[in-house]
């Protein structure tokens, strides 16, 4: 399963999909260099038939591609059943927030803005490496958890609303549990960073609302107007408790 650890003696794959050949190659080595198996690819269109095919355990992808998009390449891999949960670094020369925030918000974990060093890339990587390693263990001892129309299943790591399956990301399933197995409980945006991303320094506050708009996207009946997820102006996110 993509974003699940590598069988025992198997090198995590990576997939790096961008257009400029220098940093393209910079990229490849320094992961290689990092113990992965690297797969790389120069536009979007290449990189989405990839995709289609072969399974991966991390995903490093430039915004701007020739042909396809960044952004409709990360829309594509969160529509994809073999990596729906792949962890996705998206690599932009844009320094404006907005285009960052748009690419979280397409589904991606991280972001990295040129120019940038490959000791931070590879940190990065690894970073969201070890939080899907950490999120394929499952805890064979968790109870289900219900709350109203919202069945979370930790050991399996699976969720159901309304009784239909969701597809959620290794951020995404963390953040709805930890809300869900306490309705009612307000958590602070910093709260559910340390909770739900425990090993990685990069991640910011930010970070949390993109999971959260995410997940409304997937769970309630009107996004814009939650019934489950609901805001704690200024502080944060609870689940409803009613």
């Amino acid at each position: 399963m993509s974003g699940s650890a590598p069988p025992p003696g198997a090198s995590a794959r990576a997939f790096v999909v961008e257009d400029d050949p220098h940093i393209r190659e910079l990229v490849v080595l320094h992961l290689e260099l990092e113990g992965l198996t690297v797969v790389a690819a120069a536009d979007g269109d290449e990189a989405l038939r990839r995709l289609a095919d072969e399974a991966f355990d991390v995903v490093v992808l430039d915004l701007m591609l020739p042909k396809v998009d960044g952004l409709t390449v990360c829309r594509a891999i969160r529509r994809n059943a073999t990596n729906h949960a792949v962890p996705i670094l998206m690599l932009t020369a844009r320094r404006d927030e907005a285009d960052k925030v748009l690419g979280l918000d397409s589904g991606a974990d991280d972001y990295l803005t040129k120019p940038f060093g490959v000791a931070e890339l590879a940190a990065r990587v690894r970073a969201l490496l070890r939080r899907a390693q950490s999120a394929a263990g499952p805890d064979a001892g968790a109870a289900m958890i219900t709350a109203g129309p919202l069945r979370v299943d930790p050991a399996r790591r699976r969720a159901e609303i309304r009784g239909q399956a969701i597809d959620l990301t290794p951020h995404e399933f963390d953040v709805l549990s930890l809300l869900a197995a306490n309705p009612g409980v307000v958590f602070s945006r910093r709260r559910l960073v340390d909770e739900a991303w425990p090993h990685d320094v990069h991640v910011t506050e930010r970070s949390v609302d993109t999971v959260i708009k995410r997940l409304r996207q997937k769970i309630e009946v009107h996004p814009g107007e939650p019934d489950l997820i609901l805001t704690a102006w200024g502080t944060g996110y609870r689940f409803a408790d009613d």
